[in-house]
């Protein structure tokens, strides 16, 4: 692409970001960033779909017998933290830097994903199809969002999600295991030597969870990391001994281990009651030897594991997370995203798709 069409694509994407960030779109709530999404893809002589809050679209010579890759990233955000300094929903361009919520979590990839499929939108003869999805819910693991859609969409054979790594290849990525744990105990009045108090039937547990280590290490995703996040009873009163401790136990896996090793580790070592909340967010990873890998590798870019997790881990098939933007800043006060990442970002992912399609 030459700079001056860069340049103007990246105007139109900065453009579409900024309206974006003036939407309130908190998880649940991303109807009128969704309406947005869709007028914009039909004023760009697009077909677009939609379903509850994720619009999709798929290229003008679609071809049923060809694989399809997606092109995915979400509008929904986090609520603002209070150590804002600058409006959240005002998009502010400051010496290169576009302040807002959303900006680089992950307004920048969502954008310039979306200029990429434009790019490619009218080709003919592509090896893929590509499926653009501008989807729901990421930021809280919903069901309405990806997960969701992916009931209505061609069947995906591979994917790019776009979340901020600085362009550089996170070919895997942690597993989240939230758990509820509880420990029973016998309630009693405090002044005397009555009940059994869970609180401190708990403390073993919470010292195995704070010192175990599980013996597997990825040289990409490291250690499995297990840290107790909450803990409570059900007491309102200072002069009673506890029945119940309840508490939860952020476990990060890597991908060695699937969730039922990791639970049946726990629970032989533990005496407490484990529950997950979920076995939706495993740990995913992409071959070293995919062609969207091996095009990024062709493109200079690193890669590494995330510690984070997104959407790829509802994919059931090889997906490589890459974007503009920095993930130390998401979720951030005063969120922002420089539109020259943005602009290395398009021409990254249009560089990239090229090689493969």
């Amino acid at each position: 692409m030459n700079e001056q069409v860069l340049n103007k694509v990246t105007q139109n994407a900065v453009t579409l970001l900024k309206k974006l960030i003036a939407i309130p779109s908190f998880s649940k709530e991303e109807d009128k960033t969704a309406d947005r999404i869709e007028t914009f893809l039909l004023t760009n002589g697009v077909i677009a779909n939609r379903f509850l809050n994720n619009v999709w679209a798929v290229n003008k010579h679609y071809n049923a017998s060809k694989p399809n890759l997606l092109l995915n990233s979400h509008h929904d955000t986090v609520k603002p933290n209070k150590a804002y300094t600058l409006d959240p929903f005002t998009p502010i361009e400051i010496e290169g830097k576009l302040f807002g919520l959303g900006s680089n979590d992950a307004g920048g990839s969502l954008v310039a994903l979306m200029a990429a499929f434009l790019y490619f939108y009218e080709a003919e003869g592509l090896a893929y199809n590509l499926v653009f999805a501008a989807t729901a819910e990421e930021e809280i693991s919903g069901k309405n969002g990806i997960e969701i859609l992916l009931a209505e969409l061609p069947t995906i054979d591979c994917g790019l999600v776009g979340e901020p790594t600085q362009m550089q290849m996170a070919i895997a990525e942690r597993g989240l295991l939230v758990l509820d744990v509880i420990t029973q105990g016998v309630a009693g009045h405090a002044a005397r030597e009555e009940g059994e108090n869970a609180l401190y039937k708990a403390l073993p547990d919470l010292e195995w969870f704070r010192n175990y280590r599980f013996e597997k290490v990825s040289p990409l995703l490291g250690e499995v990391k297990m840290t107790v996040t909450v803990i409570e009873t059900e007491n309102k009163a200072h002069n009673v001994v506890p029945s119940q401790c309840r508490f939860v136990v952020d476990v990060r896996v890597n991908e060695l281990y699937t969730f039922e090793e990791i639970l049946h580790t726990i629970r032989t070592n533990v005496h407490s009651e484990v529950t997950p909340r979920s076995l939706r967010m495993r740990s995913t990873s992409i071959a070293m030897d995919h062609p969207l890998v091996l095009a990024g590798l062709d493109l200079k870019r690193s890669y590494y594991g995330s510690p984070t997790t997104s959407d790829k881990a509802l994919m059931p098939f090889q997906t490589l997370k890459i974007g503009p933007g920095d993930s130390a800043r998401s979720h951030t006060a005063d969120e922002y995203i420089y539109t020259a990442e943005i602009e290395k970002g398009i021409d990254l992912y249009i560089q990239l798709l090229k090689q493969v399609l």
